[in-house]
């Protein structure tokens, strides 16, 4: 009997731990896939670090807009930490065990970071919103005080409308399977392995995600809905065209980050056999926002990529 077996008092296997066996289908040399996931995750870390190392340390960049990206740079850093270490050490060490304690606290950390970036996406907008539709009244509406209470608000309504999730799924009785076929945990994938039903963890995940994910994507697009419309009643060609630019950049990104959250729970509502492509979707998921948000937020933002130029001649100079 494996070890992650427990025979409990009414003689049915509990599982007391669970087995990511990684990516489905390719096993046995999925470890490669270890070397672009672990230069992403490498090149998300160092890129926000980078970014709030500059904000820090450049007085010019104490404006709403990057203490915004600020804070989305530690929920990117700490939404890929919370998978990309157990991932790599899946694919170099063969650790693939991990306890139903640590599954739980993965499904919890991973849903409130992802509805905190969410969240931070739609504050982003607004800024961008009244910066552009209401210059005039910017700096009395977007004050360092609403900084602090939408940062909080946004972290306290992920961390309270995620803490159903893990409860409910620890509420399941694991009593046979315990081989999950991905690298991490997942709701949906977790309790697929009950032997009970699990139509309450589903009808949960549903409800969260258009409470939470659904309200915050309906104000963005409005947002910038807004903003566009704003823009197109000007006169300047040259205006209109940056405006543009930064918008479509910034709308890639969010509806690459949404339309995976819809694939993903599509798929796992579907109860269909679990296949590779939704499994590594929803792992860049989690890692590819991360690496590209510095790129597209910073380095497109004049004013951050002279703060990052001013800080590297800093550093020569006491070189």
């Amino acid at each position: 009997m494996p070890a992650s077996l427990k025979v409990s008092n009414s003689s049915k296997f509990q599982v007391s731990e669970f087995i990511l066996l990684g990516f489905p289908g390719i096993h046995s040399w999925q470890h490669w896939l270890s070397v672009p996931l672990a230069l992403l995750y490498l090149s998300a870390i160092g890129a926000n670090i980078l970014i709030l190392i500059t904000i820090f340390q450049d007085p010019s960049l104490k404006q709403p807009m990057y203490l915004f990206l600020g804070i989305l740079s530690i929920v990117d850093m700490g939404l890929a930490t919370t998978i990309m270490p157990k991932i790599l050490a899946i694919f170099w060490f063969n650790a693939k065990v991990i306890s139903i304690l640590e599954c739980f606290a993965q499904i919890y950390a991973i849903n409130c970071f992802i509805g905190m970036e969410s969240g931070i996406f739609l504050c982003m907008a607004f800024d961008r919103y009244v910066a552009i539709c209401h210059p005039l009244r910017y700096a009395s509406i977007v004050s360092n005080s609403f900084i602090l209470k939408a940062t909080l608000f946004m972290v306290l309504r992920n961390g309270l409308l995620v803490i159903p999730m893990p409860v409910l799924a620890a509420q399941r009785n694991y009593c046979s399977r315990n081989e999950i076929e991905h690298c991490l945990c997942s709701n949906l994938g977790v309790t697929s392995l009950a032997c009970d039903d699990r139509r309450a963890n589903s009808i949960c995940q549903l409800v969260l995600a258009w409470v939470g994910m659904g309200s915050d994507l309906g104000l963005i697009m409005l947002s910038y809905a807004l903003i566009l419309r704003s823009v197109l009643r000007l006169n300047s060609p040259e205006a209109v065209s940056k405006a543009l630019s930064t918008c479509s950049s910034h709308l890639i990104l969010i509806l690459f980050f949404y339309t995976a959250v819809v694939v993903l729970s599509i798929t796992h509502l579907s109860e269909t056999k679990v296949a590779l492509i939704p499994v590594l979707l929803n792992v860049l998921h989690n890692i590819i926002p991360p690496s590209l948000n510095p790129m597209v937020y910073a380095l497109r933002t004049k004013e951050l990529r002279e703060a990052f130029w001013r800080l590297f001649c800093l550093g020569l100079k006491k070189k």
